[in-house]
């Protein structure tokens, strides 16, 4: 059987290539400390790509999860009332 690259059988020859063996990269030449700075440097390059909200748009959030959390407070209440009514009707 065979497909677009060519035999199952038959590995393709970029396949067969010898590997070269690598131990550690650029993590392996740097001591632990080396390592945790450059740890630090990567976590302060990530921060530098995020976007970060405008005071109107933090405030719009804040608003808009304030109002949530304040409805499901009321609705959880109104349930666990309505539970707490059945309970009483049923038990007495």
């Amino acid at each position: 059987m065979t497909d677009a690259v060519g035999s199952i059988d038959m590995p393709d020859a970029e396949d067969e290539a010898p590997k070269k063996n690598r131990k550690g990269g650029k993590r392996g030449k740097k001591g632990p400390l080396g390592r945790l700075a450059l740890f630090y440097r990567q976590i302060i390059a990530e921060l530098r790509k995020v976007v970060w909200p405008t005071r109107s748009q933090l405030s719009t959030y804040t608003t808009v999860v304030i109002i949530f959390v304040v409805v499901m407070i009321g609705l959880v209440t109104v349930i666990d009332l309505g539970f707490q009514e059945a309970v009483k009707y049923v038990f007495g």
